[in-house]
């Protein structure tokens, strides 16, 4: 994973635990960081123009937050900084990583969150039914993790929805990149409509996982380990509940069938896992590689 990563960070601890995320992600794919603070546009002030001298005393208290920022990533990591301006915070983070040509943007929790949970803020909720760029969301506490344990393993949550491929093929490249262990889940058990004969359930829960493990296995590099398994519980809550979470890992969910083409759009499945997540969840386009292969 060659491509930048763009943090988007503010001096708060949601900022910092974005930067420990996005160091992480860095360290384990050989990725450079782009830590990215966005400033309001000057047309949004309604009152009257802000003076150029307010202008700099602010551009500059942004730089060195960066600075400052920059200094805790691993020096192994490769770093650059930029502040600019834009009409939201999540519109500058969207226009940073299309320039760069970002393989993913890292936000921090708002604050206010459990420890370890996710708690979404307005940058977060915007990027999640905007962004066209892969987001991770650093849950609470995050700043605390040693960046130098990496990532570990991969979770792809995988239903039968439209939008699987473009998730499974994002869950190969980043287990690759990161040489982690790959867990592919099959949410197919707590995906069918409700009343469904528990057997029946069980078979397609089995035949699903099946299907998406070999699939993996022919287009994992050889060395690396996946595995398949079916989600057992009775919501999507439930079930992530029930699963075993590594310190280093990184869950993957798929965009909403809702979703702009080359958008994400945060659904319900997502949604549900993120109230019981101990860990980062990375929310992956719906068409992103489809769209990328016909480009």
């Amino acid at each position: 994973m060659s491509a930048p990563i763009v943090v988007g960070y503010t001096a708060t601890d949601a900022g910092a635990d974005a930067v420990a995320l996005g160091s992480r992600i860095a360290l384990a794919t050989g990725a450079g960081i782009e830590l990215v603070l966005v400033l309001p546009a000057d047309d949004r002030s309604v009152i009257t123009p802000p003076a150029a001298a307010y202008d700099a005393h602010v551009r500059k208290q942004a730089e060195d937050w960066l600075s400052d920022a920059a200094a805790t990533v691993p020096a192994s990591v490769a770093v650059s900084t930029q502040v600019r301006t834009a009409e939201s915070f999540a519109e500058g983070l969207v226009a940073a990583a299309d320039e760069l040509a970002a393989s993913l943007i890292v936000v921090g929790a708002a604050n206010g969150g459990l420890r370890g949970r996710h708690r979404l803020g307005t940058v977060a909720t915007e990027l999640l039914h905007s962004s066209d760029v892969p987001v991770a969301l650093a849950p609470e506490g995050s700043r605390d993790v040693d960046p130098s344990i990496g990532v570990t393993r991969i979770t792809a949550a995988v239903g039968t929805r439209p939008g699987t491929e473009a998730l499974v093929a994002e869950a190969l490249a980043l287990t690759a990149a990161a040489n982690a262990e790959l867990r592919l889940v099959s949410l197919v058990t707590v995906d069918l409509p409700p009343g469904v004969d528990t057997g029946v359930i069980r078979i397609a829960g089995a035949a699903h996982a099946g299907d998406v493990l070999a699939k993996a296995r022919r287009e994992l590099p050889d060395g690396l380990a996946v595995e398949a398994v079916t989600a057992d519980g009775e919501s999507i809550e439930d079930a992530v509940a029930h699963l075993s979470w590594e310190p280093g890992e990184l869950a993957l969910v798929g965009s909403s069938r809702l979703a702009q083409p080359r958008r994400l759009f945060l659904g319900s499945t997502a949604a549900k896992m993120l109230h019981e997540l101990p860990v980062p969840m990375v929310v992956v386009p719906r068409t992103r590689t489809t769209d990328e292969k016909e480009a």
